[in-house]
C-alpha cells in the first residue's frame, strides 16, 4: 500500500513539473506572438533587409558662398555572404568588370568579416555597372546595392586645406563606435578636423526583399526606420578664385604663398607648391593615386606652407629690434657702424651708409647692425655668463607664435624651432657658449626654422601693432560664427 502511495506521489510531482514548464512555454509563445512588437519583428528576419542610409556629407563654401567641395551620388555593391547561391561569377564578373582574382579575394574578407551582416564588396560601382545591376540583381542571391555620396571638387584648388575622405581603419573603428567597416571618414585637412560636423547621423532603413531578391517595400511602413541626418555646411576663409591665381603662380616652382587677413587672422589663400587636384583622391582610384602622389619625389603631398620650417633670414631682422627696443639695449636712434663686406663677426653683403639707426638697418638689411643688437640683449647688465638674457630673448620671440602650434582648425603643422638654453647647454655645457656662439641668430639663420605660416603670421603682428588673431581656415559651421583666441606679444 504505501509503494502505491510513493508512486502516486511521484507521477503527481512529475505531471506537476510538466504542466508547469508547458505553462511557461505557452505564455512565453503567448507573449511573443501577441504582445511583443520586438519578436514579431525578428520573426520577418528571414525577408528583410536593413539598408543604412549614408547622410550627405555638408558642404564646404569658400568666403563668398562659391562651392568648394559638393556631393555626387555613388553606390556600393554590398554583401551577405550566408545569402550567396548558385552564384554565376562569369556574368557579375563581367558586369563589374572585375577580374576573377579580385572577386574571389573580395569574397573571403566579406566572410571573414562575418557570414550574416552586410559588408561592402565592391565600393563606388560606375553609372553604368548599377544601371545593370539593377536589371539583373535577382540572380545573385546575397548582393544588394547601397546608396552613399562621393565628395566632388569644383576647383582643382586647395588640396592641402581641404583634405579628402577614405575608409575607415580599425584603429578609428576602435576609436569610434559610430563608424563601422566600409564608413567613410576625413582623412586630413578641414575634412578631417570638422569630420564631426561634416558626417552627419547615419539612418537605417528596413525593406522587404522576396526569395528572387527583389524589394518589395519598406518594412511595417517604415516604422522601424531611423531618419539619417545630413552633415553640416561649413564657410570656408579661403577666397577660392585667390587661392586659384596662387597656385597657378607657384606651377613649376618649390615653395608656398600665404594670405592672412590681419584683422580677423582668417586665411585668404595659403598655396604649396607643387600640389595635386583633389579630385584625385575619390572613388575607387583614391588608393591609387594615393600610392603614385607618395612616390613622387617632388613630394605634392607634403604641404610646405605648414610642415616645412626654414632659416627665415633677414625677415627676422625685424624681430630682434623689436626685442631690443623692448629689453632696452637700443632706441630707434641707435646707431651702429657697418664695414660692408668688411665687417666682423657678421658681414653686410652690400655697401651702405655708415652708421645706420634702427629704421636705415631695417632698409638697408644689415647684418652688423642685429648683431650688435643682439650681442647687446645677450650680455645686458653683465649677464653674458649667465644665459638668463638668452632665455628673456626667446620668449620674447615666441610670442610672436614662432617655436609652437597654433591652436587652431589648422591642418597638420610644424612648430619650427626655437632653440632653448637647454639645447645649448647639451652642446656646449652651461658656461660653454655666448652671443658670440649664437650669433647667427642675430640674422635669422643658425638653428632657428620658421614655416611661411608663422613667417605671414609676423607680418600681421607687425600691421597690428604687437596681436594676432589666431589664423584659422574655418568661417562659420551653418550659421554658428566661431571665435578663435587673441594673441598678443610681449613687446609693449
Amino acid at each position: 500500500m504505501a509503494r502505491k502511495d510513493h508512486n502516486a506521489a511521484k507521477r503527481y510531482v512529475i505531471i506537476t513539473i510538466f504542466l508547469v514548464v508547458a505553462s511557461v512555454f505557452l505564455l512565453r509563445l503567448f507573449y511573443i506572438q501577441v504582445i511583443s512588437d520586438k519578436y514579431s519583428f525578428l520573426a520577418e528576419s528571414n525577408v528583410r533587409r536593413i539598408i543604412t542610409q549614408y547622410p550627405p556629407r555638408g558642404v564646404i563654401y569658400d568666403r563668398n558662398g562659391k562651392k568648394m567641395v559638393t556631393n555626387e551620388a555613388a553606390y556600393d555593391l554590398m554583401i551577405i555572404p550566408r545569402q550567396v547561391k548558385d552564384l554565376d561569377t562569369a556574368e557579375l564578373c563581367y558586369l563589374l568588370d572585375l577580374e576573377r582574382s579580385s572577386f574571389v579575394t573580395r569574397l573571403k574578407k566579406a566572410r571573414d568579416f562575418s557570414l550574416y551582416k552586410p559588408s561592402i564588396f565592391l565600393e563606388q560601382i560606375s553609372q553604368r555597372s548599377y544601371g545593370y545591376l539593377q536589371e539583373k540583381l535577382f540572380r545573385f542571391p546575397g548582393f544588394f546595392v547601397q546608396p552613399r555620396t562621393l565628395r566632388q571638387y569644383p576647383y582643382p584648388a586647395a588640396a592641402h586645406l581641404l583634405g579628402y575622405v577614405g575608409e575607415v581603419n580599425q584603429k578609428e573603428i576602435d576609436k569610434d563606435t559610430y563608424y563601422k567597416s566600409g564608413d567613410y571618414i576625413g582623412k586630413g585637412g578641414i575634412e578631417k578636423f570638422y569630420e564631426e560636423s561634416l558626417r552627419g547621423v547615419k539612418g537605417e532603413k528596413i525593406i522587404l526583399v522576396d526569395v528572387f531578391n527583389r524589394e518589395k517595400g519598406s518594412f511595417e511602413n517604415g516604422r522601424f526606420d531611423k531618419p539619417q541626418v545630413p552633415g553640416l555646411d561649413l564657410t570656408s576663409t579661403l577666397d577660392i578664385e585667390l587661392q586659384v591665381y596662387g597656385e597657378a603662380l607657384m606651377s613649376n616652382k618649390r615653395g608656398s604663398i600665404v594670405a592672412i587677413e590681419p584683422a580677423t587672422g582668417e586665411i585668404l589663400a595659403l598655396v604649396s607648391s607643387p600640389t595635386y587636384d583633389p579630385n584625385l583622391l575619390i572613388g575607387r582610384i583614391r588608393s591609387k593615386n594615393f600610392a603614385l602622389l607618395a612616390a613622387d619625389p617632388l613630394k605634392p603631398l607634403f604641404n610646405r606652407a605648414t610642415q616645412a620650417a626654414y632659416p627665415t633670414g633677414s625677415t627676422f631682422k625685424m624681430i630682434n629690434g623689436l626685442v631690443g627696443l623692448q629689453m632696452g639695449v637700443i632706441i630707434p636712434q641707435t646707431r651702429f657702424g657697418c664695414s660692408g663686406k668688411g665687417s666682423s663677426p657678421i658681414a653686410c653683403s652690400h655697401s651702405h651708409a655708415s652708421p645706420l639707426d634702427l629704421v636705415g638697418a631695417i632698409e638697408q638689411s644689415c647684418n652688423p647692425y642685429f648683431w650688435n643688437t643682439f650681442r647687446a640683449i645677450i650680455e645686458r647688465g653683465g649677464e653674458g655668463g649667465t644665459n638668463a638674457n638668452y632665455v628673456k630673448w626667446r620668449e620674447h620671440v615666441m610670442s610672436f607664435g614662432f617655436g609652437e602650434r597654433f591652436d587652431s582648425d589648422l591642418p597638420a603643422h610644424s612648430k619650427g624651432n626655437i632653440p632653448s638654453e637647454n639645447y645649448y647647454n647639451k652642446i656646449y655645457g652651461p658656461k660653454g657658449w655666448k652671443s658670440m656662439t649664437i650669433r647667427s641668430l642675430s640674422i635669422g639663420q643658425g638653428e632657428l626654422l620658421i614655416t611661411p605660416l608663422q613667417l605671414a603670421n609676423q607680418a600681421v603682428i607687425i600691421a597690428n601693432k604687437g596681436f594676432y588673431i589666431t589664423p584659422h581656415i574655418v568661417k562659420k559651421v551653418e550659421d554658428h560664427v566661431l571665435e578663435f583666441p587673441k594673441k598678443i606679444t610681449s613687446i609693449k
